[in-house]
């Protein structure tokens, strides 16, 4: 088989952010609130969840990452909405003639607890990437007090994407 004859594509992506006082806590578009009102640090909204499946919809394609389409030097980026940023990628997918067939991601972090959050989570995303909220995965995990999750320094998250030929 050719590379033009294969019908499926995977691709995982991750990201992580540190967190600081005086940001918001945003993860797959939802505005928490931290124990300690902590938020996330980065150039756009520092969404973890969305750019980690951002990076995974890319890495399907080997079409680079979030930083090649979007890169944090400039302005016009500053703030944005993480959720805008993976629905163009969505069309830029799209343009190359693939579609997201589904997403699972694990959101690793000590606090806050995202049980009660993670179904309005899936339907963000699952509005953002063109499927059915069953087709997109979110679980959460601590990482028992280890690492940078562990000592609550930052949040990370794990991604993988499988995109069909259209």
């Amino acid at each position: 088989m050719t590379e033009s004859e294969y019908n499926l594509r995977i691709g995982n992506g991750y990201d992580i952010h540190r967190l600081v006082p005086g940001r918001a806590l945003i993860l797959g578009g939802v505005k928490l609130s931290h124990p300690d009102q902590l938020g996330l640090d980065g150039h756009s909204d520092a969404d973890v969840l969305a750019h980690a499946i951002t990076d995974a919809l890319l890495g399907a394609l080997a079409l680079g990452d979030i930083g090649k389409y979007f890169p944090p030097e400039d302005s016009k980026w500053k703030g944005a909405d993480s959720l805008f940023l993976l629905q163009e990628v969505v069309g830029l997918i799209s343009d190359h003639g693939w579609q997201v067939m589904n997403v699972d991601a694990v959101v690793v972090l000590e606090r806050p607890k995202l049980k009660p959050h993670i179904g309005l989570m899936r339907g963000n995303l699952a509005q953002r990437l063109g499927v059915a909220v069953q087709s997109v995965g979110v679980k959460a995990t601590t990482n028992e007090k280890l690492g940078p999750e562990g000592l609550e320094q930052g949040i990370s998250c794990y991604a993988v994407a499988l995109l069909k030929r259209v």
